[in-house]
């Protein structure tokens, strides 16, 4: 975790640079405020990583002399198959249909919304999936 603090700390010192460049070179307050905040994400995540990598063990990126596969192991559980996002997507295009065509479409959309979300939170709690 160390090399990617390292990394988003230099991150930000260019886009710092990039930044004063930009306000000066442009004088556009816009894209140099864009700038400016890019810079603040990019040290809060470097900052974060870095003082985190202090309180854990070394990982395999930290080592030079590592090996890919040091670093291989269990990444987590996914499901194997679902439904829900389909709905989810299903909705969501209603959604967004609605914001271009009219507002009474989200009548439509917002059921399906709320049935995929439900189905996602709920999807080990019923069915043949009850016991993972």
């Amino acid at each position: 975790m160390k090399i990617q603090g390292k990394m988003f700390i230099w991150l930000s010192f260019f886009i710092l640079a990039m930044a004063v460049l930009y306000g000066l070179w442009s004088k556009e307050p816009v894209g140099t405020t864009a700038l400016f905040m890019a810079f603040g994400l990019a040290i809060m995540v470097g900052y974060y990583l870095a003082f985190t990598a202090r309180r854990v063990d070394a990982m395999a990126q930290d080592d030079k002399e590592a090996d890919v596969a040091d670093e291989a192991g269990e990444l987590g559980f996914f499901a194997p198959h679902s439904w829900q996002p389909f709905s989810l997507a299903i909705g969501g295009a209603f959604a967004f249909l609605a914001v271009a065509l009219n507002w009474w479409l989200m009548f439509f959309s917002l059921p399906i919304i709320l049935i995929g979300i439900f189905g996602w939170v709920f999807e080990y709690y019923r069915g043949e999936n009850q016991n993972q």
